[in-house]
């Protein structure tokens, strides 16, 4: 029975077609999708394992709640690729440092960086979640790296990509060469390729956003959000509707796969936090994504892959999505600095 192109089998079909893709690079990316594989088999027997679903209590760096599923979802990206010789170390949102790679284990390549279980607080109302993640290349040939090292803009990136829990898993994936999905065909147990070279529309009708900080936008993303509102009526001149998961990865996923835009900007919630989002773990991968499906992703005031990292856990502001509703959006802040 022919199950179709595996994620191993497109990769190197990718490599001989002549693109640039290390063979220690497919490796390590076959490893996330693997950890992928085992985070999806847990989430999806749901309160069959409802211990996996209890509250854990600690805080993490983020000051945010951990659920035991988080712990269990970046211990597993941890074991599949700490030994394997394809990294010299990983950082997460669930861990304050970098991690090593355990004693004894050859150093690799390439830094690897992810979200273990974005949208976690939808664990308990079985909504879609997801695992991001981001790889770098070394910039030193040997020793173990330090922090710097991991702080490199998201042009850097050699590969990005994401997966969602959802009505079924997708590993959605690009090396700098287009942006494939794969889904899980659970007889087999293995991701299958089933789009191609995605792209996004460059016009939309959708955007995403929690509305709930509207009192604490800045005017530009306000005046924008109210247009698309008014609809048809407004200055926009369309209809709009509005989405939201509380899952970054999903609602980022949605627009990806058939337009739109993605925003949590700058807000003045918090003085201290200029935004939600990570710039490392999520921001830069989603945008990767995005940029390599012919859409855009900026801040409002830069492009978000030139952003420079200050430190591993920065936030910022992300909006992507439909290159032409990025470009309107964009005109929405010049308007208002």
């Amino acid at each position: 029975m022919d199950h179709g192109t595996t994620l191993t089998q497109f990769l190197t079909q990718q490599q001989h077609g002549g693109a640039a893709i290390a063979n220690d690079l497919i490796g390590l990316i076959t490893d996330v999708a693997r950890a992928c594989k085992m985070i999806s088999d847990i989430v999806d027997h749901g309160d069959l394992r409802g211990e996996v679903l209890a509250g854990h209590g600690d805080v993490n760096v983020q000051g945010e709640t951990q659920k035991r599923l988080d712990l269990i979802a970046n211990d597993l990206m941890l074991q599949n690729t700490g030994w394997t010789g394809r990294v010299a170390g990983m950082a997460s949102e669930e861990m304050e440092d970098i991690s090593q790679v355990p004693e004894g284990a050859p150093l690799g390549r390439y830094l690897l960086l992810f979200d273990p279980l974005d949208g976690s607080s939808n664990i308990d109302v079985d909504a879609s979640i997801g695992t991001i993640f981001s790889i770098l290349p070394r910039t030193r040939r040997d020793g173990a790296p330090a922090t710097a090292e991991f702080l490199q803009p998201g042009l850097r990136q050699v590969c990005a990509g994401y997966a969602v829990y959802g009505p079924s898993t997708v590993f959605v994936v690009s090396t700098g060469h287009g942006v494939h999905v794969f889904t899980l065909d659970r007889n087999i147990g293995e991701f299958v390729l089933t789009r191609r070279d995605v792209r996004i529309p460059e016009q939309a009708t959708e955007f995403s956003i929690n509305s709930s900080n509207a009192r604490f936008w800045e005017p530009a993303v306000r005046e924008y959000v109210d247009d698309c509102i008014a609809g048809s009526d407004g200055p926009r001149g369309r209809n709009f509707n509005m989405r939201w998961i509380g899952s970054m990865v999903a609602d980022g996923h949605r627009v990806i796969s058939r337009g739109g835009v993605f925003m949590y900007p700058r807000d003045r919630k918090d003085p201290n936090k200029p935004s939600k989002l990570r710039l490392m773990y999520e921001v830069n991968p989603m945008a990767f994504v995005c940029e390599q499906a012919g859409g855009r992703g900026t801040t409002g005031y830069r492009e978000i892959l030139e952003v420079e990292p200050e430190h591993l856990h920065q936030r910022i502001a992300a909006m992507f999505g439909s290159r032409e509703e990025i470009e309107t959006l964009l005109e929405y802040h010049r308007r208002h600095r």
